[in-house]
């Protein structure tokens, strides 16, 4: 039997009230005359019985009656085995993500995690189907559904824990919107058809603030699928991380310059004083300063940038380092100086270098030096002999004027190598017909000279070339202000197989490009010096330039710094080469490999191929330092519906217990039967206590007489 209210069974206390009026011996009110007690001695009176329970069976109705009422006021009813429910016995489908991310890494949060894994695998149904999905980055596939549904009932939790059992946090960032949205869709697909029940997400992760949510911003989260949250917490609040500070291609940096550096500090933190200064990489010696530490006071919840001084003077890889934290994992920043690449231009033309009419003028202008790159041009005149060694180096060439025939076969063998040659003549003649048949490979194209009427503007752009493509944006994509007071008409069908890639408005081609070889040759129809165009003195033309110095190779996209995770985007040379990474990462690349994705560690990694080689560094993301909890109102607000937590379940059940025992208390209504019984206890004590009465004074009345 089970009660609605128990706390009304406190009422039966009050059976002690017949118990305590019943030994209670109630003084005699008869007065008996006496004479004088006088002459009589005093003494104490003497008990001639002790108090003892009189009048039994009435005390017993007494009790009888309050111990119903209270049982009564308790709402007493009887449980039922309630109905079945429809859904409690249909399979879930559940994919358990674990998050292996690099701030996994913090004291005891890993063995946590495990442990949680490990709690939801046992409570899992014989019937349900789980999968297992560690993420960084990405999400893979640890134990996939078809495993999980061959493997024996029995031996299915120790079998994925045995997979778990196989790995460990990586050097990863947390792309927690990526592994949501693949472990969602891998829920989805199914649609039901092998596991008919609920379908959930369990989420083991320390959900720290750096979490990337990006790939939920556009994506609209399946119906039916939910997520359970279940974070772990690590052993120390304390957690405070070093990062480089980022700096522009083109910023203005000595090479003696001190390195700039960010420490941050969490916002629960219980240090607020650390060290920041040079270290040797490796294991040897890699906690020992290699000079004089900066201080570093850095508040809970706030950044400070710290500008660490140049090392000179140190053999073999050195990093920065913080100390005085509590976790280690965020605590060095690698460092790599940016090398300033040094390409060629070759420049064949009659034009004086500082004659401001001429094209070379505003050339060497727009490839000013940078701390990145500083171009250099070599102008040779189309009559003098050219240096086979400027040649070979050049990956860009510009003609402007007619070249002699073994110099047109030099550079037509240039473009076949897979270098670029734009073509830009001042002039229409015969001479510039010749040359450039020569290095399309044909016969003289003709060219003649157009002037407008009052100038031609570029129309008909294709911005989807990639020398145009940064100017595809809406807001630079706007030629119409520069003219062209006279250009080279040409005829596309003498260059078959030509790419248009502008126009002018009066429909004659004003840029062609043509394959020849692996290389490629550009027509310019239009110069950009006063005399043709208004090109030199337009915000286009310097970053048109240097496109065309990039998209020729003459620039490597090769960057210094990376973060763990990233792809490298390899210089040509570099390939077929070897990459020497930490703690033996790395290997060959094989040629046609421009990218090399294998960054999986963070630390210097260098690239040889020849007698050449590169050496980038690898860091941490800067978001693994970002270790405070993360609010789940930030994924409900993304749309991801969140299931309720354990403690809310069992509130829940508790509610459903309730429920169901208020139901069966309303349709047993025993309250009633034990107000009936105690009105019947109370009419047998009422006549057992009158006949009591009564022959307790015909006994009296019987002693007087």
């Amino acid at each position: 039997m089970s009660f609605l209210a128990p706390l009304f069974l406190l009422g039966g206390l009050a059976l002690a009230a017949p118990v305590i009026f019943h030994l209670v011996r109630r003084t005699t009110r008869e007065r008996t005359v006496f004479s004088s007690l006088m002459f009589l001695l005093p003494s104490p009176p003497r008990l001639s019985r002790r108090h003892r329970l009189e009048h039994i069976l009435l005390l017993i109705l007494r009790c009888v009656a309050l111990a119903l009422l209270a049982v009564g006021f308790a709402r007493p009813f009887l449980r039922q085995a309630p109905a079945d429910d429809p859904t409690a016995a249909l399979p879930k489908r559940i994919a358990i993500l674990v998050d292996t991310s690099a701030s996994m890494r913090r004291d005891g949060l890993w063995q946590a995690a495990r442990e949680r894994v490990e709690a939801v695998l046992r409570g899992v149904g014989p019937a349900d189907q789980v999968a297992l999905l560690p993420f960084d980055r990405q999400a893979s596939v640890l134990v996939s559904f078809e495993e999980w549904k061959k493997t024996a009932p029995s031996d299915r939790a120790a079998f994925a824990l045995g997979r778990l059992a196989a790995i460990a946090p990586t050097w990863g960032g947390t792309h927690l919107g990526n592994a949501l949205v693949t472990a969602a869709e891998s829920l989805a697909e199914d649609d039901g058809k092998s596991a008919p029940g609920p379908r959930q997400i369990v989420l083991v992760s320390d959900l720290q603030a750096g979490s990337r949510l990006d790939a939920l911003q556009a994506y609209e989260w399946p119906k039916g699928v939910d997520l359970l949250l279940e974070p772990v917490k690590g052993r120390r609040p304390t957690n405070a991380g070093v990062q480089l500070v980022a700096e522009g291609p083109d910023a203005v940096r000595a090479v003696d310059a001190p390195v700039r550096v960010r420490v941050t500090n969490s916002p629960d933190a219980t240090r607020e004083r650390f060290k920041v200064g040079w270290v040797r990489g490796g294991e040897e010696g890699a906690g020992e300063f290699l000079a004089t530490p900066l201080d570093a006071y850095v508040p809970p919840g706030q950044s400070r940038v710290l500008a660490v001084p140049a090392l000179k003077g140190t053999g073999g890889a050195v990093q920065i380092a913080l100390s005085g934290d509590d976790e280690a994992f965020d605590n060095t920043a690698h460092f790599v100086p940016p090398a300033q690449q040094r390409p060629t231009v070759l420049w064949i033309g009659a034009d004086v270098v500082e004659d401001a009419r001429l094209p070379l003028y505003f050339l060497r202008r727009a490839f000013a030096e940078t701390p990145r790159v500083a171009v250099r041009i070599v102008a040779v005149a189309p009559s003098a002999p050219l240096p086979a060694g400027d040649l070979a180096a050049a990956s860009l060439v510009f003609v402007t004027d007619a070249v002699s025939a073994e110099l047109a076969a030099s550079l037509r063998a240039h473009l076949e190598a897979g270098r670029t040659v734009v073509f830009a003549p001042k002039k229409a003649d015969a001479g510039l017909e010749a040359t450039l048949g020569a290095l399309a490979g044909g016969s003289p194209i003709s060219l003649r000279e157009a002037r407008p009427s009052s100038y031609a503007m570029l129309a008909e752009i294709d911005f989807q070339h990639p020398l145009l493509a940064s100017f595809a944006d809406p807001r630079f994509s706007d030629f119409t202000k520069i003219r062209f007071w006279q250009y080279r008409k040409v005829d596309p069908a003498g260059l078959p197989g030509a790419r248009v890639v502008a126009k002018f408005d009066t429909g004659d081609p004003a840029w062609l490009e043509r394959t020849v070889g692996r290389g490629r040759l550009h027509l310019l129809a239009g110069g950009w010096h006063p005399e043709d165009s208004q090109l030199a003195v337009s915000s286009k033309f310097v970053p048109l330039m240097w496109s065309l110095l990039e998209t020729s190779g003459g620039v490597d996209p090769f960057a210094t710094q990376y973060t763990v995770g990233e792809a490298i985007a390899l210089p040509a040379e570099a390939v077929p080469g070897v990459v020497r990474g930490p703690a033996g990462a790395g290997g060959a690349l094989e040629a046609g490999t421009g990218r090399f994705t294998q960054t999986t560690q963070p630390g210097l990694y260098e690239v040889t191929a020849g007698a050449r080689s590169w050496t980038f560094a690898v860091n941490l993301d800067a978001n693994e330092s970002r270790t405070a909890p993360l609010g789940p109102d930030e994924l409900e607000h993304l749309g991801v519906p969140l299931a309720k937590a354990s403690g809310a379940a069992t509130v829940a059940g508790q509610n459903k217990i309730l429920l169901q025992g208020i139901e069966a208390e309303n349709r047993q209504k025993l309250w009633r039967w034990l107000l009936a019984g105690t009105l019947a206890v109370l009419l047998a004590e009422s006549a057992l206590a009158g006949w009591t009465a009564r022959r307790r004074a015909l006994a009296t009345t019987e002693a007087i007489s």
